[in-house]
């Protein structure tokens, strides 16, 4: 490698290590502190379970870097699995049952699956005015699922749905301060996890520490 290509390849990479650097440098564990809570209550949808209500709860820790806040929460939703799902349940089990008469019906009635999911956000805000901003947030969540229902109770099958997933988050949302420290809030998330796939629009309020 000659002189010159060695000074292009410096010229080139030192900025953007010092941006790089610069940019890292604006994440600080300093503003870190409880700073407020919040409830919201809404509904949830999703691929394999009806739609049905749910609540959450965050705590808000404060800034990590500027415009960049860090939100601990925890949701909560249950459902039955839809028609389809256990459609294809019951169809299953049809083809290994042994019936020469075929006079048979398989009936499993309501699958539940209930999902508490414990989530870590980071939210990036947008001010709009002196009393609104929006945010943009993404984030991990632990998903702690349960499955219940009487046909599946102290089998294998409620063993299965038993179960922890890891998903990520994405979210969006809106807060408006309605009087000193109180925000309405109102935010929409959709949830990407192994084996289920939500999204949630919720409203609420959160109180934050002057």
């Amino acid at each position: 490698m000659n002189a010159g290509i060695k000074l292009a390849v410096v010229l080139l990479v030192v900025p953007n290590l010092l941006s790089a650097q610069g940019f890292l440098e604006q994440f600080s564990y300093e503003g870190l502190r409880f700073s407020g809570v919040g409830f919201e209550f809404g509904g949830t949808v999703s691929d394999r379970l009806t739609g049905e209500f749910s609540g959450a709860v965050r705590v808000d820790c404060g800034p990590i870097a500027p415009r960049v806040r860090v939100l601990i929460g925890a949701s909560y939703f249950k459902g039955d699995f839809d028609s389809t799902q256990v459609a294809e349940f019951e169809n299953n089990l049809a083809r290994i049952v042994d019936d020469p008469t075929n006079d048979f019906t398989i009936d499993v009635g309501g699958v539940a699956w209930s999902d508490l999911a414990i989530e870590l956000d980071l939210q990036y805000v947008i001010g709009i005015g002196a009393q609104v901003a929006s945010f943009v947030g993404v984030g991990l969540a632990a998903h702690l699922m349960n499955g219940s229902g009487e046909s599946i109770g102290g089998t294998f099958v409620e063993d299965a749905l038993d179960r922890m997933d890891l998903g990520l988050n994405l979210s969006l949302g809106t807060h408006v301060q309605l009087v000193q420290s109180v925000y309405l809030t109102m935010d929409v998330r959709g949830s990407l996890a192994t084996e289920l796939r939500s999204a949630a629009a919720r409203a609420g309020l959160m109180y934050r520490i002057p």
